[in-house]
């Protein structure tokens, strides 16, 4: 189902939240729902907040493939690379954004099963743009040169 995206100055975007615990109906509905949300909006991830739910989750759709995230945790972060963000809870605006180059990271999937996984440019980008949500920062509080998209046509 596809679900409507919180925009920022909603309260949930500034939780810290909760680790999911039960990996069960309710989480595979929740997952299903942030792909069809992310796919309907052509956007790169998602996380759960977006869509009004406090719980560590998120999804990331790249061209490395499609992604979900349960609990995830960076287990380490290499490189630096800077360039444009932008965000479906922040409708019409972009900035740039220093991010590690390389990432990895260990999460669960939808059954509880614990994998680990090691991104790079912007496939780390994207999870680390989507794992801030998940403590509550966005990526305005990063950004600096932010613009209106209507600045950059």
């Amino acid at each position: 189902m596809i679900r409507k995206v919180v925009q920022i100055g909603d309260p949930v975007l500034r939780k810290k939240c909760e680790p999911i615990t039960e990996f069960n109906e309710e989480l595979a509905q929740l997952l299903d729902d942030l792909k069809d949300t992310v796919l309907a909006e052509e956007g790169a991830g998602l996380a759960a907040p977006q869509i009004g739910v406090a719980k560590r989750v998120a999804v990331v759709n790249v061209d490395e493939g499609y992604f979900e995230f349960i609990n995830p945790v960076f287990v380490w972060q290499k490189g630096e690379q800077n360039g444009p963000e932008g965000c479906l809870s922040v409708r019409g605006k972009q900035g740039m954004v220093t991010r590690p180059s390389k990432v990895k990271i260990i999460f669960n999937d939808r059954y509880g099963q614990k994998y680990a996984l090691v991104a790079k440019n912007f496939f780390a980008r994207a999870c680390c743009h989507e794992f801030d949500h998940l403590d509550g920062i966005i990526y305005t509080d990063k950004a600096t040169d932010i613009r209106s998209d209507e600045e950059e046509a």
